[in-house]
């Protein structure tokens, strides 16, 4: 195995995404996690996932005192001031809170009206407790972005005192620490390697393979489609394809990404050889159920972007450290990347992948998307 590789591998490695991973899946089934280095750790929950019970646990963890964070985009869509700060931190009034939490995480949550008045945003310079709770917030609401639960937690604070170690084992708790939660997304895509290969003809490209890429840490695969026989010593014909189910599988007319995946299959095999790399990266990084969300703020009248910062999201959550490792690993170090995005061909060159065309890939749009590239073109720049 090259040294590379097995660098990957070796467990510290493995160690610190798997602690990453596992937080994850507590946070899912709406269990409490243990966020913290050293000394200090906060004891944090997923606002999308909470319940009276689980609340309550947490603030009696806390002394009494909890914190919903929020990320400023999210703040902002609920009319709350913004305090220079990129999350806003709301006391938690009471363990009875937590339906009202969970309304103020989503905004397509129809049933549970908003509380009125809202909780004051006491990230700015109130609060001593509140400033000392930001950066466990923001690695809280980075978890949960991970676990592709709404960008928002609710969390407390271990009391000055406790031992975080010894709580999480008597409480049944996973432990994480803000280092691991922060160089995830960067150490699971460095610790890609492959998995597993096959020959797969496709329609418009038969001479075609395909090699599915796995973390160290056992999580979601990406996958390479080889068409033909690309040559490593000159710039191959690259798609870079964030997967959607909606439009590649079930033939989705609100967006264009089904045509362009079958556009990029059937173009690189006339010119007889290329790659496309399949990333799961659904709906812009933020996940099939959130995209779903945004789709529901769209049909009351929001355009993609907006959409995504009601919920809490950036407008574009995707990262390119995968696709350069994977393609690094299959031996390409300069590509012709076939896209509308300026930021895909930014995004691999910092990631240490030469772009030395852009390749146009449009298609025609419909009465159902028209908005949709409209606002592809005006807000996020794209070349059509």
């Amino acid at each position: 195995m090259p040294e590379s590789i097995a660098q990957r591998r070796e467990p510290t490695v493995r160690h610190a995404l798997v602690a990453v991973d596992r937080a994850i899946a507590e946070l899912r089934r709406g269990a409490p996690v243990l966020v913290g280095d050293g000394a200090a750790a906060a004891v944090v929950l997923a606002a999308e996932t909470v319940e009276r019970e689980s609340l309550q646990r947490l603030v009696g963890l806390g002394a009494g005192r909890a914190w919903l964070a929020l990320t400023a985009k999210r703040a902002a869509a609920l009319g709350l001031s913004p305090s220079g700060e990129p999350l806003a931190l709301l006391p938690v009034s009471s363990p009875a809170a937590a339906e009202a939490l969970r309304r103020l995480a989503d905004p397509t949550a129809e049933t549970t009206p908003l509380p009125r008045p809202l909780p004051a945003n006491r990230t700015g310079a109130a609060g001593a407790a509140a400033r000392a709770a930001t950066a466990y917030a923001r690695a809280a609401i980075e978890l949960a972005k991970l676990a592709r639960l709404l960008p928002a937690a609710v969390l407390a604070m271990v009391p000055p005192g406790s031992e975080p170690t010894a709580l999480a084992a008597g409480e049944d708790m996973l432990s994480v620490t803000l280092g691991e939660i922060a160089g995830y997304e960067a150490l699971a895509a460095r610790s890609l390697a492959p998995a597993g290969e096959a020959r797969v003809p496709l329609a418009g490209a038969e001479q075609a393979r395909i090699v599915a890429f796995r973390p160290a840490d056992g999580g979601i695969e990406h996958l390479a489609i080889i068409i033909g026989e690309p040559k490593p010593d000159r710039p191959v014909l690259t798609r870079l394809h964030s997967a959607c189910l909606t439009g590649d599988l079930l033939g989705s007319l609100r967006c264009d990404c089904g045509d362009q995946l079958q556009g990029a299959i059937a173009e690189i095999g006339r010119q007889g050889a290329g790659l496309l790399l399949y990333l799961a990266q659904e709906g812009r990084g933020i996940g099939l159920v959130n995209k779903l969300r945004a789709y529901r703020l769209q049909d009351g009248g929001a355009d993609t972007v907006d959409a995504n910062l009601q919920l809490g999201f950036d407008a574009d959550e995707r990262i390119y450290l995968p696709a350069a490792e994977m393609l690094r690993q299959l031996g390409f170090a300069a590509v012709r990347l076939m896209t509308n995005n300026p930021e895909k061909v930014a995004g691999l060159a910092r990631s240490g992948i030469t772009v030395v065309e852009r390749v146009p890939h449009v298609f025609p749009s419909n009465r159902h998307n028209e908005g949709y590239l409209e606002t592809k073109a005006t807000r996020f720049g794209h070349m059509f």
